[in-house]
């Protein structure tokens, strides 16, 4: 489990604003709790850990003004909408998305930004709450790196650097996957790659399911 901890809490952040995609790893089974938390749907609903135990759901982390990386793993997530929607549409997978930026995505923004890229309302869900409540979560909970940046040279767009990895946690909200969530330019053949590092999530999410 020490080891587990370590390679969680060591995991590369990306800044928002130059792209740096996350490298291809080998199948990391943390078996870590997520622990509670309670945030705010785009719907307005309260959504907490409650809420999704007994689901298979993956979790990601963007910001709705990032102009890096973030546009790119919300794709994959979308991809995923695709390729599970079996396993969505029958109630058993749950997309999660957090925003890194709560302060100015709120619910109209979530929603804006949910729908323009096709989310289903009843199976993706983006979640707000306070900035400090929500950083705690992620650094502390998913293990996934997360920093404001400051200073007068901020661009727009770039206030955020953050892990661009996508976690599955099983029905008992625990960890026990994580993967890429944008591919590496690189790599000798990054789509290849990035494809394979997706058919090994989706075989977690529907082993998870057994």
């Amino acid at each position: 489990m020490r080891s587990c901890l370590l390679i969680l809490v060591t995991l590369a952040v990306c800044g928002c604003g130059v792209p740096k995609p996350t490298p291809s790893t080998p199948d990391i089974d943390p078996q870590f709790p997520v622990g509670p938390f309670s945030l705010t749907e785009r719907s307005g609903k309260t959504i907490t850990d409650a809420d999704l135990r007994g689901k298979v759901w993956i979790a990601s982390f963007v910001f709705t003004r990032c102009t890096g990386p973030c546009p790119a793993v919300t794709s994959t997530m979308t991809r995923l909408q695709s390729e599970l929607s079996d396993e969505l549409k029958a109630g058993k997978v749950k997309l999660v998305t957090f925003t890194v930026d709560p302060a100015r995505d709120d619910m109209s923004s979530l929603r804006e930004y949910a729908n323009l890229r096709g989310a289903d309302a009843n199976n993706w869900l983006f979640l707000t709450g306070d900035e400090g409540t929500v950083h705690k979560l992620l650094a502390s909970q998913f293990k996934q790196g997360v920093e404001r940046h400051t200073g007068a040279d901020v661009q727009p767009g770039d206030e955020f650097e953050h892990s661009t990895r996508l976690l599955v946690i099983d029905t008992e909200n625990v960890i026990r996957g994580i993967y890429p969530g944008l591919r590496d330019e690189k790599q000798h053949n990054p789509d290849a790659t990035f494809t394979a590092d997706l058919e090994r999530l989706k075989a977690r999410v529907r082993g998870l399911l057994k």
